[in-house]
């Protein structure tokens, strides 16, 4: 139950940031956005890194 949760938080910390990024560039939204968005990718992580899997990478990519 735990992984789960690591992989749910480790996608939404992903989604968010790289939205953030988009938001930014093609959006044209101002540069503090990249703000949340930088910690949304340090959140996504730090979460992956916490699954106990020596291929936690390639399972949450599939």
């Amino acid at each position: 139950m735990q992984t789960l949760a690591f992989f749910l938080l480790a996608a939404l910390g992903e989604i968010s940031g790289c939205y953030a990024f988009w938001a930014w560039v093609r959006l044209e939204k101002s540069i503090l956005w990249v703000v949340p968005g930088i910690l949304a990718l340090i959140s996504f992580a730090l979460s992956i890194t916490q699954v106990n899997a020596s291929n936690a990478g390639r399972v949450y990519a599939a």
